[in-house]
């Protein structure tokens, strides 16, 4: 217990040591929300694999579609760093850079008011990001509360209040610099205590081989009657694994706050460099997650799924190692839940303030305002997160992956084509975002309200989210190609950055100044 103590207090006071200091970066909108678009490629590739991984995915994700799949859950980490890291950053980092600086927005409303045109898409836009990630917050500390029961036995509640308290007040005081840097300490946290997790767990099953073993020789009929099913490559229901793969790969395209580390960049270079450690990062702590949770079943003697759920896997599978590594999973699972946590109300925040406040309901907004404003919205939203979270909690709902799904699915589903479009093609019209917008929103909020008269694969709010992704990537060009073309002048201005000349080295670009023979 005195090591679990002294190594939960190392990594509080380093966060808020980093918080402190990290002030004179915040001192004005750009520095608070962005860093002033000076952030380095380790930082800003640790930065968004933290944001994109959290309990939600270490504890709810990897234990239920580890038990539900098998290791073919695996695929889902893979598809998380192939499509949600590499793909993201190689098809959005530059573009999202290069444009959003030249439209001068902070954030992804602000995006598409420049992009499109209107303060009406941007008022929008910030009251579907903000509605939509209280959810996501929500399911933050869920995951956190079985994990630190399992290792401190402290009440729920003391836990998601200390959590939030910190988070928020290294947040409050340093902004997005203090946010990234902490990310990054907390990524590296990440790597090795999962490694090192994977690890032990297998170890105590005998190794990798009697791992698989063991697993091929579980059965369950309800599932599948197929022999060895859960250790087989696609395990025993491909097609709704199909659509947990999109959800969390697919999605990071469209989540504001993961799309908002692209706007924070500083050079070409740390985009290629970025690239690479993002994709690295996600292989190992996504496929790391998802390849651990794969082994749930072997625990099975320790799990009750129908009176705990499958948020109890995970906490299972790790109760009996030692206290050394269950010390470090806590200090692993608080750094995904706290940076990630950190990006949500960094994010929220900022769009309330900017686009929603600022000059609609508070027409005169200087600098200092506006961040003192930003400060306080922070504060609202961790009291609103955690008063969800325990309501939550306390009556019983702890289906985290259902949380996340609906979050995800609307978001992503409504911001996706439309940014996507929007950094590419000239021709998306402002009806075609306005229709991505609503048919997610609705979608989702109907999933939730009315579940039971969706088609049966799309009763899933994580099959619901992945549909309402793709559709939207058809919805905005058929519909922009058959309504109001957008205005020329407003789309030549925006796509004038990409056709500044810009001088690079030679190590980027083969000078055609010396003809060969």
């Amino acid at each position: 217990m005195i090591i679990k103590v002294l190594l939960l207090v190392v990594f509080f006071a380093v966060m808020l040591f980093i918080g402190f200091t990290c002030r004179k970066n915040s001192t004005d909108v750009n520095g608070f929300v962005l860093g002033g678009r000076s952030v380095g490629p380790w930082v800003s590739a640790f930065a968004y694999g933290t944001s994109y991984f959290s309990a939600v995915i270490f504890v709810g994700y990897a234990g239920q579609f580890g038990w539900k799949y098998g290791i073919a859950a695996t695929w889902v980490g893979i598809g998380n760093a192939i499509i949600g890291s590499l793909m993201a950053w190689s098809v959005l980092g530059r573009r999202t850079r290069i444009m959003t600086q030249h439209l001068n927005s902070a954030t992804m409303p602000q995006f598409f008011a420049s992009r499109f045109g209107g303060s009406s898409l941007k008022i929008a836009a910030s009251v579907i990001t903000f509605i939509f990630l209280i959810p996501y917050t929500a399911s933050l500390y869920n995951g956190l509360s079985r994990l630190f029961g399992m290792a401190f036995n402290i009440d729920y509640s003391v836990c998601v209040v200390v959590m939030a308290v910190l988070t928020g007040i290294y947040v409050i005081a340093g902004g997005y610099m203090a946010t990234a840097i902490n990310d990054f300490i907390q990524g590296i946290i990440m790597l090795f205590g999962i490694s090192a997790v994977v690890i032990s767990v297998l170890n105590s099953q005998g190794g990798f081989l009697a791992s698989l073993d063991g697993l091929a020789r579980i059965s369950d009929e309800s599932v599948s009657i197929t022999p060895g099913i859960f250790a087989s490559f696609f395990g025993p229901d491909p097609l709704n694994l199909l659509g947990v793969v999109i959800l969390t790969s697919l999605g990071t395209w469209g989540l504001p706050q993961m799309v908002q580390k692209f706007y924070a960049i500083k050079s070409e270079r740390a985009i290629s460099k970025g690239t690479i450690v993002s994709t690295f990062f996600a292989f190992v702590v996504a496929g790391g997650c998802y390849f651990l949770g794969g082994f749930g079943r072997l625990f099975s003697d320790r799990i009750d799924i129908a009176a705990n759920g499958y948020d109890s896997v995970v906490p299972a599978m790790l109760s009996g190692l030692p206290d050394i590594l269950i010390a470090v999973v806590v200090v692993l699972v608080l750094s995904a839940s706290m940076s990630t946590l950190s990006s949500l109300v960094l994010t929220s925040s900022s769009t309330l303030t900017l686009d929603l406040l600022k000059g609609h309901i508070i027409k005169k907004m200087d600098e200092k305002k506006q961040i003192l404003i930003m400060r306080c919205l922070i504060v609202v939203f961790v009291a609103v997160s955690v008063i969800i979270a325990i309501i939550q909690y306390k009556q019983n709902v702890t289906f985290i992956a259902q949380l996340m799904g609906v979050s995800w699915g609307a978001l992503a589903g409504a911001f996706l084509a439309p940014f996507l479009y929007g950094l590419y093609w000239k021709g998306t019209s402002k009806a075609g975002v306005w229709c991505s917008f609503i048919f997610s929103t609705v979608v989702m909020l109907a999933n939730m309200l009315v579940r039971p008269s969706f088609p049966n694969l799309l009763q899933s709010p994580i099959n619901a989210g992945s549909f309402c992704m793709i559709a939207g990537l058809v919805i905005v060009p058929l519909v922009s190609l058959f309504t109001k073309k957008p205005d020329k002048a407003l789309v030549d201005s925006a796509f004038a950055c990409y056709n500044k000349e810009v001088m690079v080295h030679q190590s980027t670009s083969l000078s055609d100044e010396e003809n060969i023979a």
